[in-house]
């Protein structure tokens, strides 16, 4: 029997897995997908303490999370890393005072000891508006950081699992029966083969489908509510150089994020739109193309149109709903229900954000410790995740000393691999000293090796897996590359 069962594979689902681990309990986490399969793979890539929440007098949450940049990139210095943000002023939306005031208590709200405080630019003679047309003069530059939002998700599990959790991906629930203390829940696999286990608390962290696992006991009444928000990406060609990102005002209100992405790309974002489970396959709509192209343009020298759109991607954002009449001012905060009936209690997670999932785990974990009056205390603020055992200011010197011991490896290879995989890059070189040694290679620097470590620690099951949330090497791989690979593990699944 579990202690505490998790359903959902998102960022909280890991999150709560993971803490609880590290707490010694007894952990089991099933995802009917995959591993950040959707929500958790379509953010904006962002750690940040979100500047526009200000307007909305969420200084709570804003302050939270200030707090968990650092925090998050201390953890995880291989795929996190600090991005400045260029925020220009247009005239006749938000003044440059009131951005600049919003700005100093951004920089304030919260310790920073990494990342640089807010900076005024001229445009006009600086690189941040070079790409920009000319007639916006002033800018401020700030600091949030980036992240690679699907390896988050696999890191936190690794880490649950390493713990000791049992993480099962491609297992669906399907069925909940209370007991008098207990739970029994079936789950069954992607092949359809059912089995049963019992746990002691379920966390029904299933996001968009929150409503559906607690519809399936009738007994269960939730106290809260969800509302689905879609939000939908574009990827086009580099739109300008240098490493630092824009946030861009639109006519709306809303405000609209540029930043580099995979090296050759510019990524923008984001929508918000409503959305109900019955809508259909969450793809990017014509409509929302059109405003992400059409916003850009305001503001870039280069145009775009949506001809030139390499890559979409959108994903369903389950918020909290606190009856906001527009979707931009619905609380970016979480909520828990905890229902404890006839002491098989069932805690459901409405609402959170990327950033704050560590921070949501915690107080989740403070939540259910009547429970669990056992188990240990608060451990994740200074623990690193699985490849992130190494300083953020020695990432440098680290991949220094890699060069220095695989100097068969292409370097451009080699970094990719140190941006994904950190210190744990070890396990796929060690013992390795040629080229050849990797394998079978399937493009774009993707090896056999790679790929049998990914199966092997990562929960990988599927080229798609590997191309589109352990990396985006779909992007740069061509149709007969993917056919190659995905043929690969064909051939294993029929074998």
């Amino acid at each position: 029997m579990y202690d505490i069962l998790v359903i959902g594979g998102g960022i909280n689902g890991v999150g709560i897995a993971r803490d609880a681990a590290g707490r010694g309990l007894k952990v089991g986490l099933c995802e009917k997908d995959d591993l950040a399969n959707h929500t958790s793979s379509a953010s904006s890539k962002l750690i940040h303490g979100g500047l526009r929440y200000l307007e909305n007098y969420e200084f709570k949450l804003v302050r939270e999370s200030l707090g968990e940049r650092e925090t998050l990139l201390r953890a995880a210095p291989h795929i996190i890393w600090p991005i400045r943000i260029v925020l220009p002023v247009e005239k006749d939306m938000r003044p440059a005072w009131m951005l600049r005031a919003g700005l100093f208590i951004y920089d304030h709200l919260a310790k920073r000891a990494l990342l640089p405080a807010t900076k005024t630019l001229n445009l006009r003679k600086s690189l941040q508006g070079e790409g920009l047309k000319d007639h916006l003069k002033i800018g401020f530059e700030y600091s949030d950081c980036w992240a690679d939002d699907a390896r988050l998700v696999v890191l936190n599990a690794m880490d649950a699992q390493e713990k000791g959790a049992d993480i099962m991906t491609h297992t669906e629930c399907v069925g909940i029966k209370r007991h008098v203390d207990h739970w029994q829940v079936e789950l069954r696999d992607k092949n359809g083969v059912a089995t049963y286990c019992e746990t002691k608390l379920l966390v029904n962290a299933a996001g968009p489908w929150v409503n559906k696992i607690l519809g399936l006991s009738g007994q269960i009444k939730n106290q809260s509510s969800v509302r689905l928000v879609k939000g939908s990406h574009i990827a086009v060609d580099k739109l300008y150089d240098g490493e630092h990102a824009y946030l861009f005002q639109s006519a709306d209100g809303r405000v609209i994020f540029a930043m580099p992405y995979e090296k050759d790309y510019t990524l923008i974002g984001t929508t918000e739109t409503k959305w109900e489970l019955d809508n259909g396959p969450v793809v990017i709509s014509d409509a929302e193309t059109n405003y992400l192209c059409s916003a850009v343009n305001e503001y870039f020298k280069k145009q775009i149109e949506p001809n030139d759109v390499r890559w979409s991607y959108a994903g369903v954002r389950p918020l909290y709903d606190d009856n906001s009449e527009s979707t931009s001012v619905v609380t970016r905060d979480y909520v828990f229900d905890l229902n404890e009936q006839d002491n098989a209690p069932i805690l459901s997670i409405y609402g959170g954000k990327l950033t704050t999932y560590r921070k949501l785990s915690e107080h989740a974990m403070e939540k259910i410790n009547h429970i669990f009056p056992t188990m240990s205390g608060d451990w994740t603020m200074d623990a690193s995740l699985p490849g992130g055992d190494i300083k953020y200011e020695a990432l440098s010197s680290y991949t220094l000393s890699m060069e220095a011991e695989y100097p068969w490896l292409d370097k451009n290879i080699l970094h990719r691999m140190i941006d994904a995989y950190g210190t744990r890059v070890n396990a796929i070189l060690t013992g390795m000293s040629s080229i050849s040694d990797l394998g079978q290679h399937y493009g774009q620097g993707l090896y056999d090796a790679e790929i049998n470590y990914l199966i092997q620690y990562e929960f990988a099951q599927s080229a798609e897996d590997i191309l589109w949330r352990r990396s985006k090497i779909g992007l740069q791989m061509n149709p007969e590359q993917i056919k190659t690979l995905s043929n690969r593990f064909s051939l294993k699944n029929v074998a």
